[in-house]
């Protein structure tokens, strides 16, 4: 079992105090938006046998298990994450299987350098994604009913929006909605610029459901993603609710702190508030244009209380435990790699003593006792 040391990537969206209030810690007055904790060659987590991916390189089969090597190679197929927004984080789409391989392949074929600032796929792999609440948490996630889109759109008194009105009644749902969203992305920038200018003044004025669109027009202003954003749903996440994010379905996360869980891939495909690539054609190509609520996920409780936040993804499942002072050690043993996270409390993994922020990564087959009074969130694999 081996502790972690990790990387805190300081993106400009990130909370300047979310991370460091979790860990104990004075801020810094920067942005601390993810702790990653994985081995993704981007920003491995250390160990005291390395770097993580250079350990599993060395011996793949004995620190993932057969099983999972044979299933996705001498690679951990997870990337663990601590996500602290504080400014909305690009809307984005991810691939899947097909979409992530077949783009890749098409970029290397056309020689497009993978650090160039318009390629879209960064690697051949999916990236389906599962959000976490620690403290209440806001996102965006997937299409309104377009008729809920109409009436909020409609409601805005704004003279350049009627069209997009129109067709969003009169269109079947899926052709209304694919015809919106590339109107919008499509749209000349300056004239775009202008109509979301006025959108953002009314959504401040009216607040009450426009509210979370004011502050997102507050930070992206003149961005046409703020008008895509009006067609997703607002979710506000309590402590212990997750959101999980399948290919195609766009989706942004707003303020908050959570436990990210996703597939060990880089695709990202944007629809707005970054000033980053915006691809339209591969977007609409990728953008799954279903409507309705999104679905909030609690976990499900196991005998043992393990508590599960299941999910149709291969490459990862998340769990959480919460450890009782003086109840028996619970064994975590699994044929697959694990990292533990405590999140609250104190809690003993093996010899280590994990305090919130801090993590360990177990081996597969390796013993994995764990005892204390916290909250401990367990990130493996689903096979």
């Amino acid at each position: 079992m081996d502790r972690l040391a990790n990387t805190i990537r300081p993106y400009a969206w990130g909370s300047t105090t979310a991370i460091p209030r979790l860990l104990g810690v004075e801020p810094t007055g920067e942005p601390q938006a993810e702790m990653w904790m994985g081995a993704h060659p981007g920003a491995p987590s250390r160990t005291a046998r390395g770097p993580l991916d250079e350990v599993i390189d060395e011996a793949p089969e004995r620190e993932l298990g057969n099983r999972t090597a044979a299933r996705f190679g001498p690679r951990l197929p997870f990337l663990l994450k601590l996500l602290a927004a504080g400014a909305p984080l690009s809307l984005q789409v991810h691939p899947d299987r097909d979409q992530a391989r077949e783009g890749y392949e098409d970029e290397e074929s056309r020689g497009v350098p993978l650090d160039a600032p318009h390629r879209t796929y960064k690697d051949a792999h999916h990236k389906p994604e599962l959000i976490c609440a620690l403290t209440e948490f806001d996102g965006l996630c997937g299409f309104r009913r377009p008729a809920e889109a109409a009436d909020l759109l409609a409601g805005l008194g704004v003279d350049t929006l009627e069209p997009y009105v129109d067709l969003l009644r009169a269109r079947p749902e899926e052709a209304a909605l694919r015809e919106v969203l590339t109107a919008v992305l499509s749209a000349d920038p300056e004239d775009m610029a202008d109509t979301v200018t006025e959108a953002a003044g009314a959504c401040a004025r009216l607040g009450g459901a426009y509210t979370p669109y004011a502050e997102i027009a507050r930070a992206c202003p003149g961005d046409p993603g703020v008008i895509a954003a009006l067609l997703l749903n607002h979710v506000r996440l309590h402590p212990g609710e997750a959101l999980f994010l399948g290919a195609g379905v766009p989706h942004a996360y707003l303020n908050g702190l959570g436990v990210e869980i996703m597939a060990n891939s880089d695709n990202v495909l944007r629809c707005g508030l970054t000033p980053k690539h915006v691809d339209v054609p591969e977007l609409l190509r990728v953008v799954r244009f279903d409507a309705g609520a999104p679905r909030v996920l609690r976990p499900e409780a196991s005998p043992a209380g393990e508590e599960v936040y299941e999910t149709p993804a291969e490459e990862f499942r998340l769990s959480r435990y919460v450890l009782a002072e003086g109840a028996a050690p619970r064994d975590l043993t699994r044929a697959t790699p694990q990292i533990l996270l405590c999140t609250a409390g104190s809690v003993h993994a093996g010899d280590h003593k994990l305090t919130p922020g801090e993590s360990v990564f177990v081996p597969a087959e390796e013993k994995a006792e764990v005892s204390g009074a916290g909250t401990l969130f367990r990130a493996t694999v689903a096979v």
